[in-house]
């Protein structure tokens, strides 16, 4: 069975958009799973998408208030078709990233995942560690942060495999 899934962080809203993009409340309705890995700001926009969503995962991030992260917490696992997901929202630098990530979630883990979503950024990243763990950032689609525009990733999960990862631009 196929899953399509929408991979979201750091919408900041109302701070740096008073609204998600219609482009992305449409991938939104298409996705069967839709991962928010962080700095929603406002409750608002999580009720929102609880509503919205067929299924949502969620984490708290370093801009989120205490009632986010009562809700949500900090790292989120999951699993789909037996692809085992972890959430979070801060990696720390780029420099040192994979080595990091497979020490706290790689095979030689005391809870290993497949595929990591992260944010804190707003910069996208798609990497394989050398444990083989995928790390994904879908970078932010209201705060594009030294990017051309912001962005937002799709995946789909076949078979137990992560199948096709894209990055959409999700202009203004």
């Amino acid at each position: 069975m196929t899953t399509r899934l929408l991979l979201l962080s750091d919408t900041h809203l109302p701070l740096r958009a008073k609204a998600l993009q219609e482009q992305v409340w449409r991938l939104v309705d298409e996705a069967d799973l839709v991962v928010h890995a962080g700095d929603w700001v406002v409750p608002e926009l999580l009720d929102e998408l609880e509503s919205r969503a067929a299924r949502l995962v969620g984490v708290a991030g370093n801009n989120d208030g205490a009632e986010l992260h009562r809700r949500l917490g900090e790292t989120a696992r999951f699993e789909v078709d037996g692809l085992r997901f972890a959430v979070e929202h801060e990696t720390g630098a780029a420099a040192g990233r994979e080595r990091r990530c497979d020490a706290r979630f790689g095979p030689s883990s005391p809870a290993p995942a497949d595929v990591l979503v992260f944010g804190h950024s707003h910069i996208p990243w798609d990497s394989t560690t050398p444990g083989g763990l995928r790390l994904l950032n879908p970078g932010s689609p209201t705060d594009r942060r030294r990017q051309p525009v912001g962005t937002v990733m799709t995946a789909v999960v076949d078979g137990g495999a992560l199948g096709e990862v894209a990055l959409l631009p999700t202009p203004r």
